[in-house]
């Protein structure tokens, strides 16, 4: 089974319904470590030597957070400024990452269509999310494209269930040592492809 670490982190937790029902799911997973950033560190004081420790530990990363601004929130970048050192994460002799594989599970308030060339945001998400593609692939990580709940605020309880439940079969799917998910790789959202790899198609 590969151990995945849910690096968490939303300053405003406790107003989310959405990133609630997601942690529930990853909190009862059996192969995730959780890991609220925001929780753990209230004062911005991280502990490098920890947190290096916890990704030795874990052969995939979710950096899960909302996307705020077009970006992860301040505690998650510090995060990575940080605990990615060089001759650590990357670098001639920065060689403990390389093989692991990353990626970001995100919340929008606007919808999939908002993010597309012709909507109001320019860009797709693929597009938007490179800084983390380009940290992921600098420190030797294979980046998987985004899970991601959009249109938050306009969700029913029956999309909110839905898109729970995805997010529980790609965990399933990440933990599984039988799944290739090297072939997640060329999708926009990996959403769009969790039924076609369960069906074996």
């Amino acid at each position: 089974m590969r151990k995945i670490l849910v690096l968490f982190a939303h300053p405003r937790f406790e107003h989310s319904v959405v990133n609630r029902a997601l942690t529930s799911v990853a909190r009862q997973h059996p192969a995730v470590t959780f890991h609220d950033l925001y929780e753990k560190y209230p004062d911005f004081n991280i502990d490098i030597k920890a947190e290096q420790e916890l990704l030795l530990a874990h052969e995939v990363v979710l950096w899960h957070h909302p996307f705020y601004w077009y970006s992860c929130p301040p505690l998650l970048k510090q995060w990575i400024d940080l605990v990615l050192a060089f001759n650590w994460a990357y670098g001639p002799n920065g060689t403990n990452l390389r093989g692991k594989t990353a990626m970001n599970v995100i919340t929008t308030g606007g919808t999939r269509e908002a993010y597309l060339p012709d909507g109001r945001n320019r860009f797709t998400l693929r597009q938007l999310l490179t800084p983390f593609d380009q940290t992921a692939y600098l420190c030797g990580m294979q980046y998987l494209p985004p899970f991601a709940v959009q249109g938050t605020h306009r969700l029913s309880r029956e999309d909110l269930d839905g898109k729970s439940s995805e997010f529980r079969h790609l965990l399933d799917l990440l933990s599984d040592m039988q799944t290739e998910i090297a072939a997640f790789s060329g999708s926009a959202l990996i959403n769009d492809h969790l039924k076609t790899f369960a069906d074996g198609k």
